[in-house]
């Protein structure tokens, strides 16, 4: 073919000085037209989404050291890793075995007893017995980066110091311990690994399984009509707190709004021996609230490869949108 013919300035009219100038002006208004119907179907099902509210956040949690008490406050970021509030972060310390090993209060049951306040810089460790642990938050990138174990599963720590070390060895007393803390530039373990079966592709650092876990007060309080001896809220550690649903309604809304935060349903969360640990007193029962929670909240039979025989309690996210909320925000559906 000719030059002519084969440049696309020409072909829409807008170098040949023989052809009208309406020509070329028409065939840009229908290359628009065209570009704008394609950006339009990709928009399509976002512009469908419309937003049905199923509740209100009742209380938020930090958990800044993983299997101790949990820190509520009345608002918080929500990154790609958790939440944070000011720059306390939700499980980014935890305890590990000299070895790298993860300790969680499945093994060490006190470590529920282990209270935390923080300010801007530092986070004040109480446990009874023992004098308060005062430690910064910033630490040193000259201390040592340890290879930590979770689950089968790899990560990595920046040792929190000596005096963290000893303190948790005294109060627990059965072995030598360390204190680690993780950094945003330090390997993770990716949701592929933990859950096999999940789409999404997102990082953790000492949470179990994701971001985010979300539990109604109404599943709570459904639960504890069916037990003689009462639980906490405490020993389900959620990160958000729904009043306002029906109890397990959790179960059935899939993404969420909150604030301007989008989060997605990763899969329900199955619940394991730590439940049993009384989170006032650290003595595990190893039977309530798991033999009730068997009796009606297990799986369905095609889920068994993924919850086996754990009992369904809560419902894990990620962050799709990262933003901000609060206590008192409507918790909507995004249908």
């Amino acid at each position: 073919m000719g030059a002519v013919g084969s440049s696309p300035l020409v072909r829409l009219g807008l170098s040949a000085p023989s052809r009208p100038r309406w020509l070329g002006v028409a065939a840009l208004g229908l290359a628009a037209v065209a570009l704008g119907a394609v950006a339009w179907r990709r928009a399509w099902p976002r512009r469908r989404r419309r937003l049905q509210q199923v509740g209100t956040v009742a209380r938020l949690w930090l958990y800044p050291v993983k299997s101790c008490k949990g820190v509520p406050v009345s608002e918080a970021e929500c990154t790609a890793l958790g939440l944070r509030c000011g720059h306390v972060r939700d499980r980014f310390w935890t305890v590990i075995k000299e070895d790298g090993h993860v300790v969680t209060a499945r093994q060490e049951h006190r470590l529920v007893l282990v209270s935390i306040t923080h300010d801007d810089n530092c986070l004040v460790l109480r446990a009874p017995g023992m004098d308060q642990l005062v430690l910064p938050i910033k630490v040193p990138s000259s201390n040592r980066l340890h290879n930590c174990r979770m689950f089968g599963l790899d990560t990595q720590g920046r040792d929190c110091g000596d005096e963290a070390a000893q303190w948790f060895t005294s109060f627990l007393k059965t072995e030598a311990y360390r204190l680690v803390q993780f950094e945003k530039n330090l390997k993770g373990r990716r949701s592929k690994k933990i859950f096999s079966s999940v789409a999404q592709d997102y990082e953790v650092a000492y949470p179990d399984c994701s971001p985010i876990l979300v539990i109604s007060e109404a599943s709570l309080t459904d639960l504890n009509t069916r037990m003689e001896k009462k639980v906490k809220m405490e020993n389900f550690r959620p990160n958000i707190e729904v009043t306002g649903c029906s109890a397990f309604e959790e179960d059935t809304w899939g993404d969420l709004l909150i604030g301007d935060v989008e989060m997605k349903k990763v899969l329900a969360c199955g619940r394991c021996i730590l439940t049993t640990v009384d989170p006032d007193t650290g003595v595990i029962d190893r039977k309530e609230p798991l033999e009730t929670l068997k009796s009606y909240r297990l799986c369905d039979p095609s889920e068994r490869p993924i919850y086996k025989s754990a009992p369904l309690f809560g419902i894990y996210y990620s962050v799709e949108k990262i933003g901000s909320l609060k206590v008192g925000d409507p918790v909507y559906r995004m249908v």
